[in-house]
């Protein structure tokens, strides 16, 4: 009985999917129980995929893998720092094209939720704030502060208005159902004391003032203000969540993280299917009626838009992973999760909802629409399997599980049981690098006091002197020594992330700090000439931090140099912004005839870039980069940035947090493609390889 229920359920699931039409949108309003969408309340499964973490070449298979995984809506949120890098310089092109990405769920028939934030985290740099606003006089973020209030309105205005000339909401006949305005804004309300409470009900209002026709949310804000909805985010919200903070709200899972952001230096987090599927199950027998995966497809962060320490690959233990491969059983166990409970939504939305024990750990949910309509959800939460009986029938259930019975019967889903196969990814190497005559090189000058055109008695913040523009910045001065001491100490503070002591022209040492610790010590013996010595220092970021209050006030970079117990800090300095390869932008194929490349050599030096061309694999399997044999750097392909590596930043198993980094096809001509690298530290470039990545069952 229990195999021809869950028939039954995926048949259903596949009639809808396939004979409901594309999204038209409608009127959307909400009750204690649900969102109510042109009348009808809903049960709506939705999964988290971000437009600029993918390519636009990339979204129709990934929307359709989401729509036939049982999915009824795509989330994302919107990248103030992408859209205008500058003040009032625009950008909503390629991966930047909000309105297209949107326009694609709605053509394959699913609908959106929104987050303008437009402070979104999201492990974004900066959390997605601009670096712009720092340097805007009085500004203080996320508070009920003036300044940051005009052009927060001002962006979410503009985005609200985009929305609207394109038709894009609910209202309009559009997929929009859903806006949020803030985001998980309680986690640090406290430390702005009054001004979080006036600044989070102007948030509200201004956001409900722009008339969008849908409601708008505030996640893990337990007060937000009528008629915005109070959300949850965590992985247990069927267990955390407070619930709506009125009765005329209904319970919305915002978040539901299928794995965790993954840092240099840390291992990836693997949660299970059954875990995910207990939760949601969960939430849902106690009336929950939205839930969202975050993330569905997690992507890349490409460029520099990941905060610090994250790694390129981002969520990549997503139902689909960084390539938008499916990943099982996480995807096909959820879909079959999904299946069920839409077979039996009329009764899990109209039916009157009961709940008793069945012992210690284990409770039923039961909803009952008439004498014959009925589902429960028997559930399981201890950590030994037990059998229960409910309705005088016996049901077995494995522990830390729920059993759904869609006719208070037959036994049709359990969390635990997972009967989807199991798959692995593996890597296909196309083409080794290791032709020494293909390669080119050019070191990066390192410049000396003289060399600098900003000039300070004192160490400057990175963040405010760089602007973002760059994750590196040079800090100099010069030294007389006159002393006999043969070996100095050589003692500097910094606030992260990385840096590289120079001394002459020659590196002395390295140091770096950690995603927990960012700060860090670097002390190093010297070996100084009689007379001037030139000191120059690289800073680098991994990114700029993206959560806590206060965040304008945040800084990276020097803060104190001590040489044999004098302190330099107060003294002339000279700085640089970015490194010379990457002003004159020697990754494209224009700014690379700007200076003179060299033949490869066996040895390698810090600071050096790298140059060479490969022709595209055949067929449509996802193109990588395996840099296992790197240090730590950037890559840039045919000019466009595919992000930070770091593979010499060991777990403490002692391997790399990632090796493969993607190149997304739509990147790729079929040949001559220009491949550089800038490597900060020492690597191989000899045993690259390019690799191709396919799914195997296990």
């Amino acid at each position: 009985m229990v195999k021809v229920w869950c028939c039954y359920c995926f048949l259903f699931a596949l009639f809808l999917t396939l004979f409901i039409g594309s999204v038209n949108g409608g009127n959307v309003t909400y009750d204690g129980r649900s969102l109510i969408i042109d009348g009808q309340h809903k049960i709506l499964f939705s999964g988290s995929i971000h437009y600029p973490r993918s390519t636009p070449q990339m979204w129709p298979n990934l929307i359709a893998k989401a729509k036939e995984g049982g999915l009824d809506v795509i989330q994302t949120y919107v990248f103030w720092n992408l859209h205008e890098p500058q003040q009032g310089q625009y950008d909503f092109r390629g991966r930047h094209n909000i309105v297209r990405f949107i326009q694609e769920i709605q053509a394959q028939g699913l609908y959106v939720t929104l987050r303008i934030g437009p402070y979104i985290e999201s492990e974004c740099s900066y959390g997605g704030l601009p670096i712009w606003l720092h340097d805007i006089p009085g500004i203080v973020f996320r508070s009920d502060n003036e300044q940051f209030k005009f052009h927060m309105q001002r962006f979410t205005t503009k985005i609200v208005n985009m929305m609207k000339s394109a038709n894009l909401y609910a209202s309009q006949g559009g997929p929009i159902i859903l806006s949020q305005i803030e985001n998980e804004y309680g986690n640090v309300q406290g430390a702005f004391h009054e001004k979080g409470l006036s600044y989070i009900r102007w948030a509200a209002q201004m956001a409900v003032g722009l008339q969008t026709g849908v409601p708008w949310v505030m996640c893990k804000q337990d007060d937000a203000p009528d008629p915005v909805i109070n959300t949850c985010n965590g992985m247990q919200c069927g267990t955390t969540f407070k619930g709506p903070n009125s009765p005329n709200k209904p319970s919305l899972w915002t978040e539901n993280w299928t794995s965790f952001y993954q840092v240099f230096g840390g291992v990836p987090y693997k949660r299970s299917a059954q875990d995910i599927a207990y939760n949601v199950a969960l939430f849902i027998a106690k009336k929950g009626s939205y839930v969202n995966y975050y993330m569905y497809h997690g992507g890349t962060n490409f460029d520099r838009i990941a905060s610090s320490f994250v790694t390129t690959a981002y969520y990549d233990e997503a139902p689909l992973d960084e390539y938008g491969l499916v990943k099982q059983p996480k995807w096909g166990h959820l879909k079959e999760l999904h299946a069920t409970i839409k077979s039996c939504s009329k009764s899990l939305l109209d039916g009157t909802p009961t709940r008793f024990s069945l012992g210690s750990q284990q409770n039923a949910y039961v909803f009952k629409r008439s004498s014959i309509e009925c589902i429960a959800f028997l559930e399981n939460s201890g950590d030994r399997s037990v059998t229960i009986q409910f309705q005088n029938i016996p049901y077995q259930l494995p522990r830390k599980s729920i059993s759904i019975l869609p006719d208070c019967k037959n036994v049709a889903f359990n969390t635990a049981k997972v009967v989807t196969q199991n798959n692995a990814r593996a890597m296909k190497s196309y083409l080794q690098f290791n032709l020494v005559e293909k390669w080119k090189v050019y070191k990066e000058v390192i410049p000396n006091f003289d060399d600098t055109s900003i000039r300070a008695k004192t160490l400057l913040d990175q963040i405010s002197t760089t602007k973002d523009s760059s994750d590196y910045m040079w800090y100099t001065f010069r030294f007389n020594d006159n002393s006999p001491n043969a070996q100095p100490i050589l003692t500097a503070y910094s606030y992260g992330h990385v840096l590289h002591a120079f001394i002459n022209g020659n590196l002395v040492g390295s140091a770096h700090g950690s995603h927990k610790n960012v700060s860090f010590v670097m002390e190093n013996k010297l070996n100084l000439i009689n007379g001037m010595n030139n000191f120059s220092f690289l800073s680098a970021t991994v990114g700029l931090p993206n959560s806590g209050a206060y965040l304008e006030r945040r800084v990276a970079g020097l803060y104190r140099v001590n040489v044999q117990g004098r302190d330099f800090t107060n003294q002339a300095w000279g700085y640089q912004v970015g490194l010379l390869g990457e002003k004159l932008q020697i990754y494209t194929a224009s700014g690379s005839s700007k200076v003179q490349w060299e033949s490869f050599q066996s040895s390698t030096k810090p600071l050096t870039w790298y140059k060479t061309t490969f022709d595209a694999p055949v067929g449509n399997d996802p193109v990588v980069l395996n840099l296992g044999s790197m240090g730590k750097g950037y890559t840039w392909v045919n000019g466009q940035g595919i992000g930070r590596y770091w593979v010499s930043f060991h777990t403490p198993q002692g391997t790399p947090s990632q090796k493969w980094y993607h190149i997304p096809r739509s990147l790729l001509r079929p040949t001559g493609n220009l491949l550089i690298l800038l490597e900060e530290e020492t690597g191989n470039p000899l045993e690259i390889t390019l690799d191709t990545v396919y799914i195997t069952s296990q």
